[in-house]
């Protein structure tokens, strides 16, 4: 059975980090075909919009997004493009996984693997209310929590323990301080957790969750959190097992999907075969996951693994003589 799915190939290293990805899938034989779409600067350029309608109506019909990374303009259109497609099609569930991969330059060689679910949609991130007082010198914004993006987020945290077989959620909080924001999270919660016997379920205040999180990282498996905080658990997780070049997300919503790398668009490097792939890679792991190809996902991490196992054609990051190409082509050879 053939899916279609929407393909934004982004902005700086985007389109680099997309072909390698590709290339791999199709080695795979996969039953993907592209629908290629526009958003960013390379939007802005062709069509004078960072969103063009084209691209939103793309991923409404196909529901599945594969999607490199994308810069919003300094001073003009949305706060974030990423924010804004959260938005649009409800993602209400970051999942960002993180893993401890060989010969990485990482604090932890091995002992990681946990996943971090974010609510997305809510929060501090909602940028509702925002304004600054005529004089400049104060800046106010509501941060709105609510009883249903709380549960669904809890929820979706249990669900994919359950289908994953993994056996305990870790609920990150400030309900100490926050009392009505973070405290009507924390009750929700706990009303979900309850329904699930058989899942572990602890609650961590999110300043102990940091530091317990670079002491101990093995002693986590989910954790489900607010926007904010998960925000900067998320990239704290990627930088135990080797930073952001390792560190695929997927932002889910009932109606549509999009998975990415969650780096940035790195133009420094841009257009020069420097860039590492394998953040988009498992973010396409992810996406076999998502549409029901779990063996093709566990290949397809195995083949990463392998390859950074046996040092073959890796990346300058990761210590080798490569390129993006390359590297995607030693993987592509283990798949």
């Amino acid at each position: 059975m053939t899916q279609t799915i929407t393909v934004i190939r982004g902005d700086g290293i985007g389109p680099e980090i997309m072909d390698a990805t590709l290339h791999v899938l199709d080695v795979m034989d996969v039953g993907l075909q592209y629908e290629f779409a526009d958003a960013g600067l390379v939007a802005l350029e062709k069509h004078g919009e960072l969103l063009p309608a084209a691209t939103m109506d793309s991923i409404r019909r196909n529901r599945i997004a594969l999607k490199s990374p994308l810069t919003t303009p300094v001073g003009e259109g949305f706060s974030s493009i990423n924010v804004e497609l959260r938005k649009r099609f409800d993602l209400y569930a970051n999942v960002r996984p993180a893993k401890s991969f060989p010969n990485t330059k990482s604090r932890f060689g091995s002992g990681v693997d946990l996943i971090t679910v974010r609510e997305n949609t809510e929060g501090a991130y909602s940028a509702e209310g925002q304004a600054l007082s005529e004089d400049g010198e104060t800046a106010t914004s509501i941060t709105r929590t609510t009883r249903r993006g709380s549960e669904r987020i809890v929820r979706y945290a249990f669900d994919l323990a359950r289908r994953t077989g993994r056996k305990k959620v870790t609920v990150v909080h400030k309900a100490n301080i926050l009392k009505s924001t973070s405290g009507l999270y924390l009750r929700t919660a706990r009303a979900v957790a309850a329904e699930y016997p058989d899942i572990e379920c602890n609650e961590m205040i999110v300043d102990n969750t940091c530091m317990q999180l670079v002491m101990r990282p093995e002693q986590f498996d989910i954790i489900v959190t607010t926007n904010l905080f998960g925000d900067i658990i998320s990239d704290l997780c990627a930088g135990l097992v080797g930073g952001l070049g390792l560190a695929p997300g997927a932002n889910i919503g009932t109606d549509a999907a999009i998975f990415e790398a969650v780096h940035g668009t790195a133009p420094d490097i841009a257009g020069q075969g420097k860039a590492n792939p394998c953040a988009l890679l498992l973010g396409a792991a992810q996406m076999l996951d998502h549409l029901g190809q779990t063996e093709k996902a566990e290949r397809l991490r195995a083949a990463i693994i392998a390859t950074l196992e046996a040092k073959d054609s890796l990346t300058a990051d990761l210590g080798g003589t490569g390129n993006t190409m390359s590297f995607a082509k030693a993987i592509a050879s283990r798949v």
